[in-house]
């Protein structure tokens, strides 16, 4: 795609930093990650507008100013361990990769998860791990994540995801029904968890254990 970088430059400035997001490690992954990438050739030339985009098995490549927003909640310095469930295309796990040490990222769809995994591998995210299976109960063996972002809505916030989470760590999650979610922020600290309300969004399903059923 000619001048792309121009592209993610217009994308950070007029749908992201313009509507409030402001932390300047998350803009800068976000001009460099070639977002036209990691959708279908065909999709390119629309990679860097104001909308998601269709990835295959009825999944989306969220709108940037929602990655955006979910990755700075996780106010992430470089040095933690992050969980992502619902790799999709690959691209919320790029952002993660160039703010985080490492990324976990589960993926329910096979094919899915093999495309990103092979965008992944050619952009040189080599800090990133992504597996099939049930995003909601997450990733027992590695936890705790200082960090986790959840991209499908969900009836409830999972339990086991709350679990993995290190104290003082974050979990960003679409909560609500199957047409639309709030985006909750959840905290771990020393005496429980906190919960903030950080608007309204609409993901596509969180299907499993602690999910939506088929």
């Amino acid at each position: 795609m000619k001048n792309s970088q121009r592209a993610r430059d217009r994308m950070v400035e007029t749908q992201v930093a313009a509507r409030g997001v402001h932390d300047q490690r998350v803009l800068e992954a976000m001009r460099k990650v070639p977002r036209h990438l990691f959708v279908d050739e065909a999709l390119q030339d629309q990679a860097y507008n104001d909308h998601p985009l269709p990835i295959g098995e009825k999944q989306t490549i969220s709108q940037p100013y929602i990655v955006a927003l979910m990755t700075q909640s996780l106010e992430l310095a470089g040095n933690e361990k992050v969980l992502e469930i619902g790799t999709g295309s690959g691209y919320q796990t790029a952002v993660l990769a160039e703010l985080a040490d490492r990324v976990y990222s589960i993926e329910r769809y096979p094919a899915l998860a093999q495309r990103a995994k092979g965008t992944l591998q050619r952009l040189g995210y080599n800090n990133t791990v992504v597996r099939v299976g049930d995003g909601s109960l997450g990733w027992p063996d590695d936890a705790p994540f200082e960090g986790i972002i959840v991209t499908a809505g969900t009836p409830k916030i999972p339990q086991p995801l709350v679990d993995q989470l290190a104290v003082s760590g974050r979990l960003v999650v679409p909560v609500g029904d199957r047409y639309s979610q709030e985006l909750i922020l959840v905290r771990r600290v020393a005496e429980g968890i906190t919960k903030t309300n950080m608007g309204g969004v609409r993901f596509v399903d969180l299907i499993g254990t602690w999910g939506w059923k088929e």
